[in-house]
């Protein structure tokens, strides 16, 4: 497993998104413990998931749970592995998805999150979504409080345009460590953050790489080139889209949702795939 950076923390260049382990659609429970354990497996040092992964506001919080239950069940080390968590955004009742950024909020959502997840600070604690009726800096500025309180180790933030990822860094004291927005082939217009975070040295996490959990199984079908690239490799599509995210910037360190062993596996084979010029000239114009 090749690695890259989340501040001065080297963890794997592929990580494992989380999120696809506790919606409604997702597997029975051991399933989603083995396939983080053949991430582990795999050499992936860094799993990402929120409290709102959950089916509903009554099953709150369940991602972060299963990620704990699970790094306490294997059978390896796992003090290299960085948990990545998010607050602010909440669910309802019926599962609805909505909002809370505010301070006070932000506050004890991580407090419950260092209980889920059994440790005394979290590895990287991200801003989840803005919430238009709370001001950015304030949102921030919570997380900045918690940083400073040693209650997280890493600050981000998640789904930010280019002036708000700026102001992030600024409210930060220059230690926003990563920005996870929404990129895939079927979705580009992450390129302005992609290339800031670049210029900045930010850690870049593309979140639903493949297109979303729906998806995510026919990439080859609606975006050719990347199935004629891998069929000439002898990879599926989705690793060749792994690949050609890496080769956008060393900052970008996607995370693949994934529910089976064998797809976290394939993911986590892409850090060998190294993709020409001209190959990647065809995956830009896909």
């Amino acid at each position: 497993m090749q690695s890259r950076r989340i501040g001065d923390t080297q963890v794997s260049a592929i990580g494992l998104g989380e999120m696809p382990m506790s919606l409604r659609s997702r597997p029975p429970e051991q399933q989603s413990i083995d396939t983080i354990h053949a991430a582990l497996d795999a050499g992936v040092t860094f799993i990402d998931t929120a409290d709102a992964y959950s089916r509903d506001g009554g099953d709150f919080g369940h991602g972060e749970s299963l990620v704990a239950r699970a790094l306490a069940s294997y059978g390896g080390d796992t003090s290299n592995v960085l948990v990545a968590t998010k607050g602010g955004h909440t669910r309802e009742a019926d599962g609805e998805w909505s909002l809370n950024g505010s301070p006070d909020y932000l506050r004890q959502a991580c407090d419950a999150s260092l209980k889920r997840l059994g440790v005394d600070a979290i590895g990287l604690y991200q801003f989840h979504r803005p919430d238009p009726r709370v001001d950015w800096a304030d949102s921030v500025g919570a997380i900045r409080d918690l940083l400073d309180a040693g209650k997280i180790r890493y600050a981000g933030v998640s789904n930010a345009d280019p002036d708000q990822i700026r102001l992030s860094n600024e409210i930060l004291g220059g230690r926003l460590v990563s920005v996870q927005n929404q990129f895939s082939p079927a979705f580009r217009s992450s390129e302005p953050e992609l290339a800031l975070c670049a210029e900045l040295d930010i850690a870049f996490l593309p979140w639903s790489p493949f297109g979303g959990i729906s998806k995510a199984g026919d990439l080859g079908s609606r975006f050719a080139p990347f199935a004629k690239v891998g069929e000439a490799r002898g990879v599926s599509p989705q690793q060749v889209c792994l690949a050609w995210m890496l080769a956008k910037a060393p900052v970008v360190i996607p995370i693949p949702g994934s529910s089976r062993p064998e797809t976290i596996r394939d993911s986590a084979a892409a850090v060998h795939l190294s993709l020409t010029a001209e190959e990647i000239a065809e995956l830009d114009a896909a």
